[in-house]
């Protein structure tokens, strides 16, 4: 069952189109990483999709058959972080949760276990100012969840997260998502939207460039990367019309090859020019399908 349709929004702000003819869907349980370049539009998609701004055209149906309210049952960590610095922690929570009409004895529950899960709970009546920003990120994460939401929208939710902290966040998301919840997750962070993700949609100046399930993009992108230790001049790598592009590391080489030449015929190529000590096929990473989707579709804009 779809949990969200999105149909050919678009949305300008004076002489700029921020959005141009959107359009993808989510299903129940998926993880889709929205995706793009800064100012590409995405947390203004965002803002469409929770009726924050009215789209100039197109439409947003979120949760179609719920007789519940939809905002009810949606949780929203936006980019630009924001709380009530002079309340005290846990004041905070229970406001928020009063919103989202939670059962204050619910609200009080859920608000001691993810305190305490997040490393908070200590801090439950202190003022939000005297958190640090870790903390005070830490703490717009559980008002985000608290309601148990079926729709999570996240934009940058490792937002000024240490490296443990950051681990803390990933593995919740996995437990939210293993239980049923519907995940709307943008970032930066290539890596850790190629992990989290089932499906994807890249968008560049406002416009959906690439979209699907992150096995068939990838598969799409052919197997054209080859990560190659060596022995030898590195003469075969200059100038050679099979190759795409290189990153040489010395005696190790990362290669993406052109999109009509096979890895064998460029095994065939090199074998007798160097000593090979590893030739292994890497499928292309999110990171590198980011790049060259948005640097191509740059390039033809560029030509228009």
């Amino acid at each position: 069952m779809a949990i969200l349709e999105v149909k050919n929004i678009s949305k300008s702000f004076a002489s700029l189109k921020a959005v141009d003819d959107v359009s993808f869907s989510i299903e129940e349980g998926d993880v889709l990483g929205l995706l793009g370049p800064n100012g590409a539009g995405k947390t203004t998609t965002i803002r469409m999709i929770m009726n924050i701004i009215v789209p100039d055209s197109g439409s947003v149906t979120l949760l179609k058959n719920s007789e519940e309210n939809s905002t009810n049952l949606i949780g929203y960590l936006p980019e630009e972080r924001g709380i009530y610095r002079k309340m005290k922690l846990v004041d905070v929570l229970l406001f928020l949760a009063k919103l989202k009409e939670m059962k204050m004895h619910d609200a009080k529950e859920q608000i001691d276990y993810w305190l305490e899960r997040l490393d908070l709970i200590k801090w439950k009546k202190k003022k939000i100012e005297e958190l640090s920003k870790g903390m005070q990120q830490k703490l717009q994460f559980i008002a985000t969840i608290l309601h148990k939401p079926k729709l999570l929208i996240l934009d940058e939710p490792f937002l000024g997260l240490d490296p443990i902290n950051t681990n803390l966040i990933k593995e919740i998301i996995l437990e939210l998502k293993a239980g049923g919840t519907t995940i709307i997750f943008s970032t930066h962070q290539m890596e850790s939207a190629e992990k989290l993700c089932n499906k994807i949609i890249l968008i560049n100046k406002g416009k959906v460039i690439l979209s699907g399930k992150i096995g068939e993009v990838k598969e799409s992108f052919g197997k054209r990367n080859i990560h190659l230790e060596y022995e030898g001049k590195e003469d075969f790598l200059n100038k050679n019309k099979m190759i795409k592009k290189f990153d040489n590391f010395g005696n190790y080489v990362e290669i993406q090859l052109e999109e009509n030449v096979s890895p064998q015929d460029f095994l065939k190529e090199i074998i007798s020019k160097i000593q090979i000590k590893k030739f292994e096929i890497k499928e292309p990473s999110l990171n590198d399908i980011f790049i060259e989707s948005v640097h191509s579709q740059n390039q033809e804009d560029d030509h228009e």
